[in-house]
């Protein structure tokens, strides 16, 4: 198929979609130099909109959850772009929490097709330009863009948001950004803009961020200095609190309380009125799927697309506040991850394992995972797939134990896609 004519024979999404996976050599390929030019062609502009850029390690998703949630019940309207997609790519944008329909996304690449002529785009910045479009037509109050890998030459960085935040700052996809907090640090901040607030979450700043946020003056509101959360009682309530305003009496969360805390700052921020009954009502109200999912209930089985360390140890704390019984984990993560320390985060609040091959083109051998635990001198079992993992353990498990299937967001798509 020529790569600048062959879209006019495509009809329907599926078959765009499987363009877009041949026409550019890598997968992932950072940096704006091939990007801008296209957008520049299309003359994208977010102006109407109030933009939040959202960058970090782990949290992304759900603080965009969050603000998302928060905004519409405030009466705005809201287009939110987020990636990867767990069953379907219309996942990856949806305004006032409907996801975006076919249609449009085909119009939207019908139109980059058109514009980007002899310039090669990854799948990634395809997409990214076809949910600005979208959101440039649509016009909501507010674009919550979700960062997909690091922050500086990341294609939703093409972009001067109104407010930027970092949710956090951890080890992960270091081949791209580093291996150190610092220099992943560095790639994040690369989203905030002179002049702007910059709200971040991370409770270790490092210095690299507040080095940055220094070098093109922009306005850093940082966790334990501008806001923070206040001790929780013994009804598992909490309060948030900034200068000269204190929220109490907040009920439990189903999202990281973390994420809260930082979108809650980013609400104020944009001077939207915070009131213990509103955000009682936006924290009650707000999930995301794949983030502590709660699919069955006896046994108890939660979906969590933790993939790395970081999120691994929260996963962990959340298990072991909510397991009654014992715990099963259906484990499948992608090669190159940090396998090891996912797994090992893992290793004190579960009793039995069960580790799958992730039936992906970057997906981990059962073998690779079955080694790791051999290692740790932990018995296990191994399985062709993550569904075959799942049915064994839901045969062992009672219905007062937990079963958490986790390690990725196709571990989780696997598992939705043929038992659901």
């Amino acid at each position: 198929m020529n790569q600048t004519t062959g879209h006019s024979s495509l009809s329907s999404l599926d078959e765009w979609l499987f363009y877009l996976e041949s026409i550019h050599a890598t997968e992932i390929d950072m940096g704006l130099a091939r990007i801008s030019v296209v957008a520049k062609r299309l003359n994208i502009s977010l102006n109407t909109s109030t933009v939040i850029t959202v960058g970090g390690t782990n949290g992304k998703g759900t603080t965009c959850a969050f603000l998302e949630n928060a905004l519409i019940s405030d009466g705005h309207s809201v287009a939110v772009y987020s990636s990867p997609h767990i069953e379907k790519f219309n996942e990856r944008l949806r305004i006032n929490h409907q996801l975006i329909d076919d249609q449009s996304l085909i119009d939207a690449f019908v139109r980059i097709e058109e514009s980007r002529a002899e310039i090669s785009l990854s799948y990634y910045e395809y997409t990214t330009l076809a949910a600005l479009l979208i959101a440039e037509y649509r016009q909501p109050d507010f674009v919550i863009l979700e960062v997909g890998l690091g922050g500086r030459l990341d294609a939703t960085n093409l972009i001067d948001s109104d407010i930027a935040v970092i949710t956090s700052i951890d080890i992960d996809h270091q081949v791209f950004l580093g291996n150190t907090r610092e220099a992943i640090g560095f790639e994040k901040a690369g989203i905030f803009r002179s002049g702007r607030p910059a709200i971040i979450g991370d409770l270790q700043v490092p210095d690299s961020v507040t080095e940055y946020c220094q070098q093109i003056q922009c306005v850093p509101i940082v966790r334990k200095q501008h806001f923070d959360i206040l001790s929780e009682g013994l009804d598992r309530s909490w309060g948030w609190q900034c200068p000269g305003f204190v929220l109490s009496n907040l009920p439990p969360t189903f999202i990281p309380r973390d994420n809260v805390a930082t979108a809650l700052m980013v609400l104020k921020q944009l001077n939207v009125e915070l009131t213990t009954k509103k955000v009682s009502r936006w924290i009650l109200t707000t999930k995301l799927e794949g983030r502590t999912e709660v699919v069955k209930q006896q046994p108890m089985v939660v979906l969590d697309v933790a993939h790395n360390p970081h999120a691994a140890r929260y996963l962990s704390k959340y298990v072991s506040a909510n397991a009654k019984g014992d715990v099963f984990a259906v484990a499948a993560m992608l090669a190159d991850k940090d396998i090891q320390g996912t797994l090992t985060a893992m290793f004190d609040c579960v009793d039995h394992w069960y580790v799958a091959s992730l039936n992906n083109s970057r997906g981990a051998k059962k073998e690779k995972l079955s080694e790791i635990l051999k290692d740790a001198n932990i018995i296990c079992n191994s399985f062709d797939n993550v569904v075959d993992g799942y049915r064994i353990a839901l045969e062992n498990a009672n219905n007062n134990d937990m079963i958490i299937i986790f390690g990725s967001f196709f571990t989780v798509a696997e598992f939705k896609s043929l038992l659901f």
